[in-house]
């Protein structure tokens, strides 16, 4: 008997392909040979989504043959109110079924029989396989199928819906049994089966009710009372008709056991072919995702034998074996502060090496030295930077490296997590790291004996992972953005995080018993206010004050009860005014002010420098992130957070900061990217760009712009960017989404070039699969086809938000990179410190600050070529504070 957890997925083919065809624009969708593809395209995707989804161990998709059937032979006119297929549809379906056929999915259709009868039939012999069966279709007819065990997933307006037997009961007053008989009383106009005249849903769901189906009130036809109960025995034959006609077929003789469904491998070769017949791009991708496809035979080794390279020997071993190339790892302790290597494995070829450094001779240190530090000799990595670090710390360096595979992985797939190494191994290689394999799994033949087998190890594998990879970004158009931009800014990132940045751990620890003072009076006034102590961290303590001892207005309902959080607390305050509230968000934001200065003096070092972690693979827009601790949550515009910049100073030989960052980049890209003359015009006049807009916006000359006016059309700029709806306006604002439409209309009157681009990158992504940066950065977006309406909202304020964040990104990672090289081609002592999304921190060199300027205003203000010009602003200070600028 079938596992339980086998799953079934029954597809209407026509169905799908008639909602493809009609749900995706017709005019988007043709080759340039003239051939339409849209019913193709979406019937792919959406097929690809609910695979995607669901995860179904079975699938099969059933089609109709022809419109005669023993239906129509019965009643000439069932069907036929329907009228001819359009012509564009015609031909598509043929290529449907190439698609099915290459994804090795097994697709029928049965002669005198509906795709209906057929879907039925499987789904009876998959739950006599105890199969959970799903029903992808539109056609009703299949709700008498549903059971506890058979789900229908009928597409709705916005989002597919799931019938289960209460989902019908509920919408339609009858169990899925009646369902039918329910049908057969109403008529059907899609099927042209009329029904009882005068009798609709609500009275046939009575009906079966209370005579308890439909069998039972046909015999009983005579007891009905009124016009209804006329005009029902009047047409009693059609109600029998109906009924024998919208029954379907459970014991079909098919073709294709439902135990023959079970998912194939997929024929990538097939698959491209066709896509590249119908000029598919991003759906490709999907398929091997989704499929987990490998297009090639990527196991490079599976048998590996690692050398432990003995002492006195390791020159030899470079020359002889990786004299032009090689994968490394490192293995060691990476801490705060606190970097060191301890082995090496090296892998080229069909030959491993190992060595554990407190081994080597005097000639083999400096061989393998030598070794890193030669720029000729290729090598590929795994997430360097921490091992890069390491390396200066015993004065030694890393040259040569043309592929990080982490780095890679996350340009290939910018969204997915799990990018260390024994994931990568497991995805593109189908290999443990260990010994304890699965026994469908390739395994290395090796015994670890030491740390620096298993540097082999890792060696091997980075060696491995990189020739798929390095297919895949090329395939994907990210090759130039890995070599040019990313692997370079490792090493720029490893310098900043080696240097630190200075702080004062005096003026921290002040400020941690001013936090703490603020902590407690906040505290002490929230007792005062409600009369009484409880624990202000405990939602539900907070539940019972603010709810049942004050009064106030339930927030959203939660598992734990009426949301506590900030959002609802914020809007509480607003409504009601009351102290508790004030005092207790107080409370709240001295906590976390609290916790963030403790987290800093945690991170100081005994130099007073602290060092933080860089993150390149952790946001799929580009950004880079900051971790333990993460300086750039500290706030800029607030007095706490100006608090807390003053405890950042320069070093010893080093007498000031400097920060410079970009004013209004996101906006500056919009301008443009979207080639509005508005937009590009204020930025090229030097404009309070802010007040320009709002003056258009609201009719007024700029220099009339009220502060109330300039806020809310700044509001406007910055959310277009970030794809804010009407809603989120609304809640930033304080206003009503009425208001908020409003106020966005009235913008797009007047920036039309701006509307029509915002709406053109979802057209195109849902076209190709991804947004795109000018630096040609991708971010894949399948949501964007999902069935769910969240996901697929969710993914369309990606879409809108990718390209400006992501582009910003890339724009202050190329100036960073400059700027490296500047400071070096100068000779400058001045070093760069922090990166805090668009703004870059220096710490100055004695007598440099002019120099210094000059060189990150050019280099910054140069690092893209676009149609307004980057504002660079920078301020120089003694504190983090100090160097602030307007």
């Amino acid at each position: 008997m079938t596992q339980p957890q086998d799953k079934l997925l029954l597809v209407d083919g026509y169905s799908l392909a008639f909602r493809a065809f009609y749900g995706y624009p017709l005019e988007s969708f043709t080759t340039s040979t003239g051939q339409y593809t849209n019913a193709v395209y979406g019937f792919a995707t959406l097929l690809l989504g609910t695979i995607r989804s669901e995860q179904p161990t079975h699938i099969g998709v059933a089609f109709d043959r022809s419109r005669t059937t023993f239906r129509t032979r019965e009643y000439s006119e069932y069907k036929a109110n329907r009228g001819a297929t359009p012509p564009e549809f015609l031909g598509q379906v043929e290529l449907i079924k190439e698609f099915l056929d290459a994804l090795n999915i097994s697709h029928i259709d049965v002669d005198d029989y509906e795709a209906d009868d057929i879907i039925a039939t499987w789904a009876h012999q998959g739950r006599l396989k105890d199969m959970e069966v799903l029903i992808a279709s539109g056609d009703r007819d299949t709700f008498q199928l549903i059971t506890d065990g058979v789900t229908v997933l009928y597409p709705g307006r916005n989002e597919t819906q799931r019938m289960t037997p209460q989902a019908v009961e509920d919408k339609h007053g009858v169990p899925p049994r009646r369902y039918p008989e329910l049908a057969a009383l109403v008529g059907e106009t899609s099927d042209n089966l009329p029904g009882v005249p005068g009798v609709g849903p609500k009275t046939a769901a009575k009906w079966l009710k209370e005579y308890d189906g439909l069998e039972n009130l046909l015999r009983r036809a005579d007891q009905v009372p009124g016009k209804a109960g006329e005009s029902l025995r009047a047409h009693i034959d059609d109600v029998h008709r109906n009924r024998r006609l919208n029954h379907l077929l459970r014991d079909l003789n098919l073709p294709v056991d439902v135990s023959e469904l079970t998912r194939g491998e997929v024929d990538m070769a097939a698959v491209n072919q066709l896509f590249d017949l119908l000029q598919f791009r991003a759906l490709r991708a999907r398929v091997s995702e989704i499929f987990e496809v490998r297009e090639t035979e990527q196991v490079v080794h599976t048998t590996t034998a690692i050398e432990t390279i003995e002492p006195g020997t390791l020159t030899s071993w470079l020359t002889s074996h990786a004299s032009t190339s090689g994968a490394v790892d490192f293995l060691g302790q990476w801490g705060r502060g606190n970097w060191s290597v301890e082995s090496v494995g090296i892998a080229t070829g069909d030959n491993v090496g190992c060595v554990e450094l407190s081994t080597l001779t005097q000639e083999d240190a400096q061989a393998l030295a030598q070794w890193l530090a030669n720029p000729d000799i290729e090598k590929t990595v795994h997430d360097i930077k921490a091992p890069l670090i390491a390396l200066w710390e015993r004065g030694w360096d890393l040259a040569g490296v043309t592929c990080d595979t982490q780095i890679a992985a996350y340009l290939a797939n910018p969204d997915r997590r799990n990018l260390d190494l024994g994931s990568l191994s497991e995805r593109y290689l189908g290999r443990t790291l260990t010994e304890e394999n699965a026994d469908d799994q390739p395994a290395f033949n090796f015994e670890v004996d030491s740390a620096s087998q298993t540097a082999g190890i890792h060696a091997r594998t980075i060696a491995d992972i990189s020739v798929p990879l390095n297919k895949e970004i090329s395939d994907k158009g990210a090759a130039d953005l890995c070599t040019q931009v990313e692997l370079p800014l490792t090493r720029v990132l490893a310098s900043m995080e080696y240097a630190g940045i200075g702080v004062d751990p005096s003026q921290l620890n002040n400020l941690h018993q001013q936090f703490d003072s603020a902590v407690i009076q906040a505290q002490s006034s929230a007792f005062e206010a409600i009369g009484h102590e409880i624990n202000l961290s405990s939602p539900k303590q907070l539940q019972v004050v603010l709810f049942e001892e004050l009064g106030m207005p339930k927030t959203r309902k939660t598992k734990s009860g009426h949301t506590t959080d900030a959002e609802a607390l914020d809007h509480l305050l607003t409504t009601t005014g009351h102290p508790f509230l004030t005092h207790l968000m107080a409370h709240r934001d001295a906590i976390k002010l609290r916790q963030s200065v403790e987290g800093l003096i945690k991170a100081t070092t005994a130099k007073d420098r602290i060092h933080t972690t860089y993150l390149q693979t952790a946001a799929a827009t580009g950004r880079l992130s900051s971790q333990d601790p993460n300086l750039q949550n500290i706030p800029a515009r607030t007095s706490a957070g100006n608090q807390i910049r003053t405890c950042f100073i320069p070093g010893p030989g080093y007498e000031a900061l400097l920060t410079a960052d970009y004013s209004q980049i996101e906006m500056r890209i919009m301008a443009h990217i979207s080639g509005d003359e508005y937009l590009t015009a204020a930025f090229n006049a030097g404009q309070d760009f802010h007040t320009v807009m709002a003056g258009r916006v609201f009719g007024v000359d700029p220099d009339q712009v009220t502060p109330d006016q300039r806020s809310r059309v700044k509001a406007v700029n910055y959310g277009l960017a970030y794809g804010l709806s009407s809603f989120g306006l609304s809640n930033q604002l304080k206003i009503t989404v009425g208001e908020a439409n409003v106020l966005m209309e009235s913008f797009f009157e007047h920036f039309g070039s701006v509307r029509d681009y915002l709406q053109s990158v979802v057209v195109e992504a849902r076209h190709t699969g991804y947004t795109e940066t000018i630096l040609g950065r991708r971010r894949y977006l399948p949501d964007l086809e999902s069935t769910n309406r969240t996901r697929r909202e969710m993914a369309e304020r990606m879409a809108l938000n990718a390209p400006i964040q992501g582009t910003a990104a890339d724009i202050i990672k190329v100036a960073m990179l400059e700027l490296d090289s500047a400071l070096k081609k100068a000779g400058l002592t001045s070093r760069m410190l922090l990166q805090v999304h668009d703004e870059l921190i220096f710490e100055v060199g004695p007598g440099e600050s002019e120099t210094l300027e000059e060189i990150v205003r050019r280099e910054m203000g140069q690092a893209a070529q676009l149609s307004v010009p980057l504002d660079v602003s920078v301020g120089i200070g003694p504190t983090w504070a100090g160097a602030s600028h307007s």
